[in-house]
């Protein structure tokens, strides 16, 4: 195991530096110059060149990539042109905000998706198998802006019984530690303040769970049958095994491995592609992080956050990778 582990680590090292070269490249290629936008548009032409040379921009493209991946190597993610603070520093909120949404919205979609699934597999044909997968269908169908758009005006605006926008109440600001807000009330002891935060989570991450939940439903209803019809299966049910036996202690094990491909990579997409839930719920997170320095050309910020995105969407990749090979120790060897 020791040894796979390492051999997937190194497999890694290559993957991230091309996609370093990747996002230098997209990130340099957005039009605009960073100092016109600094500077403004009545700015004249020496001062633009001036801080055009002063920021670097003027070197050779191969230049600043090297310098680029010098400063990565020591941890030094650079400084915004926008701010002039440190982005290690001013990413980790939005880092935190993000990764706590995302890691609600995919707990919901697993627990509800994955048993979805698993009941639909096993009542194959019948009104909850039909009604599940027609809500499967639709989630996979709906666009999140407008889901996003009918929870605010239904949850908050006719019920008023949800925050319709936000991480917590403006009126009682969570003090940070960690960034995340769950973890930093509890720390503190503000059950009230915990209580806030749960509240502002739970529209933005159903909206957010809707997709990978319905996936989830169906690839593991689509596993759970084949497993379920497997000669093994037939004889523990012939034996008069209970229903919960066949289900956890012999079929969703071998049943798992498609499930938790789908889980990986949608943790990824969750983590990059929450960009919309979090305009819509003006959620303080990565995605507007990034979007917000592309209006302004803060080329460090843009390829920083793609970056550390990108990183985290590989990092969940090798894990599960992990994962394959200590559920199906044949994985390994292969």
């Amino acid at each position: 195991m020791l040894s796979y582990t390492i051999r997937r680590i190194m497999m890694v090292l290559p993957v991230l530096l091309g996609m370093t070269v990747i996002v230098f490249l997209i990130v340099h290629a957005i039009p605009g110059n960073p100092a016109q936008v600094m500077l403004g548009q009545q700015a004249s032409k020496e001062a633009i060149e001036q801080l055009t040379k002063q920021l670097g921009l003027d070197l050779p493209l191969h230049i600043q990539y090297l310098d680029y991946i010098k400063n990565l190597v020591t941890g030094d993610l650079g400084v915004s042109l926008h701010t002039k603070k440190e982005i290690a520093e001013e990413i980790w909120p939005y880092l935190a905000a993000t990764m706590e949404l995302s890691f609600v919205a995919m707990i919901i979609a697993i627990v509800i998706g994955m048993n979805a699934g698993i009941i639909s597999a096993w009542f194959q044909n019948t009104w909850f198998d039909y009604t599940a997968m027609i809500f499967a269908l639709i989630g996979v169908s709906i666009p999140i802006f407008w889901l996003g758009l009918m929870e605010q005006w239904f949850f908050a605006l006719q019920l008023d019984i949800l925050p319709s926008y936000g991480r917590d109440n403006v009126r009682n600001p969570v003090e940070a530690i960690t960034h995340f807000y769950l973890i930093d009330t509890l720390i503190q002891g503000r059950i009230d303040q915990f209580v806030d935060v749960v509240r502002h989570l739970i529209l933005p991450s159903f909206a957010l769970a809707t997709i990978p939940m319905a996936i989830i439903a169906r690839i593991t209803r689509s596993s759970m049958l084949d497993v379920l019809r497997s000669d093994y299966i037939r004889t523990a049910r012939a034996k008069g095994a209970k229903m919960k036996v066949v289900i956890y202690k012999h079929a969703l094990k071998n049943a798992l491995i498609p499930v938790i491909t789908i889980i990986g990579l949608q943790t990824g997409l969750l983590l990059g592609g929450a960009i919309l839930t979090e305009t819509i719920f003006s959620w303080p997170g990565v995605g507007r992080y990034i979007y917000e320095a592309i209006g302004t050309r803060d080329f460090p910020v843009i390829q920083s956050g793609i970056l550390v995105v990108a990183t985290i969407f590989i990092t969940i990749n090798l894990l599960v990778d992990l994962l394959y090979s200590w559920i199906d120790p044949r994985i390994r060897y292969r």
